[in-house]
């Protein structure tokens, strides 16, 4: 199936992006806002996850109600959320319902009502999600690793502080969504059965007129990474690791995430069958490939028994270290059955598509076809893998872990 992608800038610098699926009867659609928690304020740590949710809480013509019952009544599933860079308005819905659902979000990123009667519900669900992480082990851990590893702001959680979340007035919230909504940087990604030149229109004129914004100095300050422990009195440990990889947009990208889906990808994983199954030593471990534009990092989970933590650890290290000794033929076939597996499902869901492009567009200025990608995993190979983690190895792992007890290390 020929693959039809589109793209069109507009005067003020935002990024329309379509890509056309003729089989399919649905459209998702998908914004990326250069307003994530990198920017929240020192004593405002928390405001972009406020906005996010303030923002629909009425816009244009409409009350909090009558958004609902607008954008519901187009059966339009639906979500926010906030990254580091981003912030992510994205929802689906039946292709001939995509453009009246454009002409409501458009009210909602330029004329929200951000009402002063919104702003405490909504810090109290702010401050109940941060309370919540003392019942989520795994997740404080993994916002602590975050917090030590990365140089600021990329080191910025999206939750914030109690203390900072209670400080914000009306004013504030509504001085950051003017402050860093803005056209140029923003990037609007529509997949499904669309019809080009007529969304090219209608964006043109919903989002022609929006100015230009000042872009912010987000420049990562360098700073050494720094391992911790955190004290709780718990019968399990969680271990949180982090060290350098490569990013999206390296020539070694494939190699990465194949070195990577080695180690995770699936029950046949190394690290699944080594510290899990050969040993029993815990109930969850694997790595993920986290990537920003200029960076990219190996993060490492492990959740286990107390007693068991320091042994889990040198087992997993073991793992991640013995890797550039060699990969099997087999371990690159199943690798790239997996990698191709998830390409194949991204090509038939609207949602993942829309997502696709506009990630491509932001790592990488342009938008990789399904053959390039199918090349790059086809092209994998032990070797290619290998040479990787020569040039890349193992080591200034970051560590933090959360439990009755500190952790060593492995030499």
């Amino acid at each position: 199936m020929r693959q039809q992608v589109f793209q069109h800038t507009l005067a003020n610098g935002l990024v329309l992006l379509a890509e056309r699926m003729e089989h399919v009867r649905s459209a998702a659609f998908n914004f990326l806002v250069p307003a994530g928690c990198a920017n929240d304020p020192t004593g405002h740590l928390g405001v972009a996850s406020v906005l996010a949710d303030m923002i629909t809480r009425g816009a244009g013509s409409r009350d909090s109600r009558a958004l609902s019952l607008a954008l519901d009544g187009l059966g339009v599933d639906r979500d926010e959320s906030v990254g580091v860079y981003n912030m992510r308005f994205w929802g689906s819905t039946l292709a001939r319902n995509v453009p009246p659902a454009l002409d409501i979000y458009a009210d909602i990123l330029l004329r929200p009502h951000l009402p002063e009667a919104e702003l405490e519900p909504v810090q109290s669900l702010a401050i109940q999600d941060i309370e919540a992480l003392e019942d989520a082990p795994q997740a404080k851990v993994m916002i602590e690793l975050r917090k030590n590893y990365y140089p600021s702001p990329l080191d910025k959680d999206r939750r914030g502080t109690i203390e900072d979340i209670e400080s914000l007035t009306p004013d504030a919230v509504r001085s950051y969504h003017s402050r860093l909504f803005r056209p140029n940087g923003t990037i609007l990604s529509v997949a499904g059965n669309v019809e080009w030149e007529p969304l090219k229109a209608q964006v043109e004129r919903l989002f022609g007129g929006w100015k230009r914004g000042k872009e912010p100095d987000l420049t990562p300050i360098p700073r050494n990474p720094v391992s911790t422990h955190i004290s709780k009195e718990t019968a399990q440990t969680h271990i949180a690791i982090a060290y350098a990889s490569v990013p999206v947009t390296h020539p070694d990208y494939y190699s990465a995430r194949a070195a990577e889906s080695v180690l995770s990808g699936g029950m046949s994983a190394r690290l699944f069958t080594e510290v899990r199954e050969k040993r029993g030593l815990c109930y969850s471990v694997g790595v993920r490939h986290e990537t920003f534009k200029d960076r990219g990092t190996i993060i490492g989970y492990a959740g286990t028994g107390a007693d068991r933590a320091q042994q889990t650890l040198d087992v997993t290290m073991a793992e991640l270290r013995k890797l550039k000794d060699g990969v099997t033929e087999d371990e690159i076939l199943r690798v790239k059955a997996g990698l191709k597996s998830s390409l194949i499902m991204q090509e038939e869901s609207t949602s993942s598509r829309a997502g696709s492009i506009a990630s491509d567009w932001y790592h990488l200025g342009r938008v990789r076809s399904f053959d390039e990608v199918q090349a790059a995993i086809d092209g994998l190979t032990p070797g290619l893998v290998v040479d990787h983690l020569a040039k890349f190895p193992v080591r200034d792992v970051t560590l933090v872990t959360l439990g009755p007890a500190p952790l060593t290390m492995p030499e």
